[in-house]
């Protein structure tokens, strides 16, 4: 087993959705999977389930699909 590794993502503007998030973090080869797995509530935002694809994410939130979490930061 390994240990449960928090991946940053850096974003350049204040928010994205949770939609494009899924796909820049490449846990979702395309918009219609990111769909797909989001209405079957397979992801979680800051440790709960979330269904909304056009949720607005923001500097220090996570998401977490298929046991891999990604943490929103700032680019520079």
């Amino acid at each position: 087993m390994s240990s449960h590794e928090i991946i940053d993502i850096p974003i350049r503007d204040d928010m994205i959705r949770l939609g494009q998030l899924l796909k820049l973090a490449s846990l979702v080869e395309d918009g219609v999977e990111a769909t797909d797995i989001i209405k079957a509530g397979l992801v979680k935002v800051n440790g709960e389930i979330d269904e909304r694809r056009g949720r607005q994410l923001h500097h220090g939130d996570t998401v977490t699909v298929n046991g891999e979490t990604v943490r929103i930061t700032t680019g520079a």
